[in-house]
């Protein structure tokens, strides 16, 4: 199976790097072909900007957006590895699908008004650290309100069938060993893909 790990965060020494490696890991282990997209490495540029529409609307795609897409097109499964922070994705993150999940692409409006999702047949794993308790993100609703805009406002909005989102939650409070579960947890949940 061909995996796309789109991977966000600026500090090598991070727990979301350990995420990463533990993934890329259980995937290789069980013979996936891993490609490792590390967005802060590739100093992914995250601005739509008007020019990079407007090529787009003359069939004419930037390169960086290409090659992107290249990858997310080749994909089987499509992974995000990315610390929340405000409440969100990393705004490099949030630019990549700006730049990459573009109309036409990943979606687009159908003759009955609906919408046609491209991304059709591909799965998804989303993996979230944050430095809130977990009891407090659930007790807000702040957990199944980030589970609707990442599962279902970006991957099932183009067709990608959500196969888990891990979110992790104190991760700079929590002990080793409670670290070392979630990182176990990572593992099962990759092997099982």
């Amino acid at each position: 199976m061909n995996t796309l790990i789109v991977y966000a965060h600026p500090h090598e020494d991070s727990f979301n790097r350990a995420i990463l490696n533990t993934a890329s890991e259980a995937l290789r282990a069980n013979g996936h072909d891993v490609t490792i997209r590390d967005l802060y490495k590739l100093k992914f540029n995250p601005i739509l900007s008007s020019a990079d529409t407007a090529a787009m609307r003359a069939g004419n795609t930037p390169e960086d957006i290409r090659t992107e897409q290249e990858l997310l097109a080749k994909a089987e499964v499509i992974a995000f590895v990315y610390p929340i922070w405000w409440t969100g994705l990393p705004a490099i993150l949030k630019g990549y699908v700006d730049r990459t999940f573009s109309y036409g692409f990943a979606y687009q409006y159908n003759s009955e008004g609906g919408i046609d999702k491209l991304f059709a047949g591909k799965r998804g794993v989303i993996v979230n650290t944050y430095g809130t308790p977990e009891e407090v993100y659930e007790s807000t609703g702040m957990t199944s309100s980030l589970k609707q805009t990442s599962d279902k406002g970006i991957f099932e909005f183009c067709g990608v069938e959500v196969a888990e989102h891990l979110l992790f939650g104190g991760v700079t409070s929590v002990t080793d060993d409670v670290r070392k579960e979630m990182l176990a947890r990572v593992d099962r949940t990759f092997r099982s893909l």
